[in-house]
C-alpha cells in the first residue's frame, strides 16, 4: 500500500518541553501483579494468529515473530489485524498474536515481562516504559530508529526514548477532552465553557434540563485518573504534575488537597456510583443523550456507531481553572510497540517494528480505527474526519503534553495505591485527609522505601 499524498499538513509537532523524562527513577522493580494474572495473559490468544501470503516478501528475513497485544476490543483488534496482515503479505513474516483485554494486560504487565513474553508487545510512551527499561526488560531498538526516525518529530522521538536508547515505536496518539453531542448542545443552547464558573453554570443548566452533566465510569480503576490529571494540571501546572508523578513532591500538600477539594465540588455533577460502571456504559449514557459531557480519551468514539451518531460527536478542551496557569496542558497518550529484552527472533521482530514505524502502517490502522491520530509525519490526513483534524490541532497547539497518570508514574504505585485510593474518594469525597495520607504513604513506601 503506497503512501498517499497528504491534503492537510500533519500538525503533530509535539512540544518536547511537554515530554521530558522524569528526574528520578528506581532501579528495583516492585511487581504489583501475581502469577495468576500473567498466566492468563501468557495463555490467551493462542488461536489468534495473523497470517498472510509470503509471496510479496523479499526473503531477507526468515521465520516468524510474536506479539503480545492489548487490542482485544473489536475496533482496535480489527485495525491491528489489518496492519499485521499487510506486513505479513509484504514480508513473508508471520506474526503470532497473544491478545488480552487492555485492563488485564496492563495489570499483569510486570510479571509478564519477567516471564516468557512475546518478541514484541503493545505499550505506551512515558515514565512507565522507561521504568521497565531500567529493569532490563526492554530491547534496544535504536537501530530501528536509524531507519524510521525521519518519519517522526523530535517530540515523538524523545517520548519514545530512555536517554540515548530508543525503546518504543509510536503508532498513534489521541487527546483526552470533554466530549459531547453537538445536537444536544445546539438543541439546548449550551455554550462551551472557558473557566470554572462557566463550567459550573453549564452543569447546573444541564441538571435543570434533566441531564446528568458529566458521565463517569470507573470500575476498571483508570478512567478517574484522567480527571485527577486535568484538575492537577489546571490548578498546579504541568511541571508540578510531572514531578508529583515521578515521586519528587509529596501528595499530602496543600496543592494536592486543592485538587481533591475542587473535585469534590464537581462530583455532584457526575454520574453517581461510578465505581460500579464501566467506561463503555458511561459512554452509552452520552450516546443515548442521558449525559451531557464525558471527560475521556478520543477512543470514546469506538462506542458511537459510524454515521449520524459518530458525526454528532465533538469535544472541547477542559476549561481553565486558574488564570495564572491557563489551559495549555493536556493528556495526549502515545501508543506504540516495544521489543522485549530477549526475543526469540530478534531480526524478524525488528522488521515488524520497522513496519509499525511506517506511514503505511499508520494509515491502515487509522482507516479502521479513526479514533486516533497517526504518529507518522507522512500519514495520510486527507480522509481525516473533522473530529480527527480538531484533535490533531488540539495536540499540536498544546503547551505541554502528559502521557496519563498510569503511564507517567511507577506501575506499582498506579495499581496498588492510586486506583484504590481514587475509588475510595469517589465513594466518600468528604474524607480528603485520608485520601492524601494514603497516597503519601504509598509514595513513601514505593518511591523512597520509607514507611
Amino acid at each position: 500500500m503506497p503512501t498517499r499524498p497528504r491534503s492537510t499538513p500533519n500538525p503533530l509537532h509535539l512540544p518536547s518541553s511537554g515530554l521530558r523524562a522524569p528526574v528520578a527513577r528506581r532501579s528495583v522493580l516492585h511487581g504489583a501483579m501475581g502469577v495468576g494474572a500473567v498466566s492468563a495473559l501468557a495463555a490467551c490468544g493462542g488461536d489468534d494468529t495473523s497470517s498472510g501470503s509470503a509471496s510479496g516478501g523479499s526473503g531477507e528475513v526468515a521465520g516468524s515473530t510474536s506479539l503480545g497485544s492489548n487490542k482485544a476490543d473489536e475496533v482496535p483488534r480489527t485495525a491491528e489485524d489489518a496492519m499485521i496482515a499487510a506486513f505479513t503479505e509484504a514480508s513473508g513474516i508471520e506474526v503470532e498474536t497473544n491478545v488480552q483485554d487492555n485492563e488485564t494486560f496492563q495489570e499483569s504487565i510486570n510479571s509478564y515481562l519477567q516471564g516468557t513474553p512475546q518478541d514484541t508487545f503493545t505499550w505506551f510512551a512515558g515514565f512507565r516504559a522507561r521504568f521497565f527499561d531500567d529493569q532490563g526488560f526492554i530491547g534496544d531498538i535504536t537501530d530501528v530508529w536509524d531507519e524510521i526516525g525521519d518519519g517522526f518529530t523530535d517530540g515523538f522521538r524523545e517520548a519514545s526514548a530512555n536517554g540515548e536508547k530508543q525503546i518504543l515505536v509510536p503508532l498513534y496518539n489521541y487527546p483526552w477532552a470533554m466530549f459531547y453531542r453537538k445536537s444536544v448542545f445546539e438543541e439546548n443552547g449550551y455554550e462551551i465553557p472557558e473557566n470554572l464558573e462557566a463550567f459550573t453554570a453549564l452543569c447546573e443548566q444541564m441538571q435543570g434540563d434533566g441531564l446528568i452533566p458529566v458521565a463517569l465510569g470507573d470500575s476498571d480503576g483508570w478512567p478517574a485518573m484522567g480527571t485527577f490529571d486535568i484538575l492537577n494540571m489546571r490548578l498546579n501546572g504541568y511541571d508540578f504534575h510531572i514531578d508529583l508523578m515521578a515521586g519528587n513532591v509529596d501528595w499530602d500538600t496543600a496543592e494536592v488537597r486543592r485538587v481533591f477539594e475542587t473535585w469534590a465540588t464537581l462530583l455532584p455533577f457526575h454520574q453517581p456510583d461510578p465505581v460500579g460502571r464501566t467506561w463503555q456504559d458511561a459512554a452509552a449514557s452520552l450516546l443515548q443523550r442521558e449525559s451531557g459531557m464525558y471527560l475521556l480519551g478520543m477512543f470514546v468514539g469506538e462506542q458511537f456507531p459510524e454515521g449520524e451518531d459518530r458525526d454528532d460527536l465533538d469535544f472541547f478542551n477542559f476549561p481553565e481553572l486558574d488564570a495564572s496557569i491557563g489551559a495549555g496542558a493536556i493528556d495526549a497518550p502515545i501508543d506504540g510497540y516495544m521489543l522485549t529484552a530477549s526475543p526469540e527472533n530478534e531480526e524478524a521482530a525488528k522488521e515488524f517494528l520497522k513496519y509499525i514505524g511506517s506511514a503505511e502502517a499508520g494509515d491502515i490502522y487509522i482507516q479502521t480505527n479513526p479514533n486516533n491520530i497517526a504518529a507518522h509525519n507522512d500519514a495520510d490526513t486527507s480522509a481525516y474526519s473533522p473530529l480527527q483534524l480538531k484533535a490533531a490541532e488540539l495536540i499540536g497547539n498544546a503547551d505541554n503534553i502528559a502521557q496519563f497518570l498510569d503511564r507517567d508514574t511507577r506501575p506499582d504505585f498506579a495499581s496498588t495505591v492510586v486506583i484504590p485510593t481514587l475509588q475510595t474518594f469517589l465513594q466518600n469525597p468528604a474524607d480528603i485527609d485520608t485520601v492524601v495520607s494514603d497516597l503519601q504513604a504509598g509514595k513513601e513506601r514505593l518511591f523512597t522505601g520509607e514507611g
